[in-house]
């Protein structure tokens, strides 16, 4: 197996509730640190939603391997973000026997 070229800079993400003042909460999201990473896309499709055409693309996001319980591993609730782009974690595996990299299954949501 070739090792990935990882050539793309990605801040990762991962969800913050903070109390809204009336005994409920807002969701933001907090900067975890940057990764490099490897980024495939996958396929694509479009739906409507409530009347508005949506395009989702699915991508293969390869990143260094991090230890179980590292704030720079990622995980299924968090996020990949490049610039105004956001890429919600679906899914992390390793890739290889010694861990050394996770390949990320991730989907992009676009509003046409």
């Amino acid at each position: 197996m070739k090792s990935p070229r990882l050539n793309r800079k990605l801040v990762l993400e991962a969800p913050v509730r903070v109390a809204d003042g009336s005994g409920g909460y807002n969701e933001t999201w907090a900067i975890l640190g940057a990764v490099w990473a490897e980024v495939t896309a996958r396929s694509g499709s479009e739906r409507k939603v409530a009347g508005v055409p949506v395009s989702r693309v699915g991508y293969r996001i390869v990143v260094r391997g991090a230890p179980l319980g590292s704030t720079m591993r990622p995980s299924p609730d968090q996020r990949f973000a490049d610039g105004t782009r956001r890429f919600v974690i679906r899914a992390v595996a390793e890739r290889d026997p010694r861990g050394q990299f996770l390949t990320c299954f991730a989907d992009e949501e676009v509003a046409a």
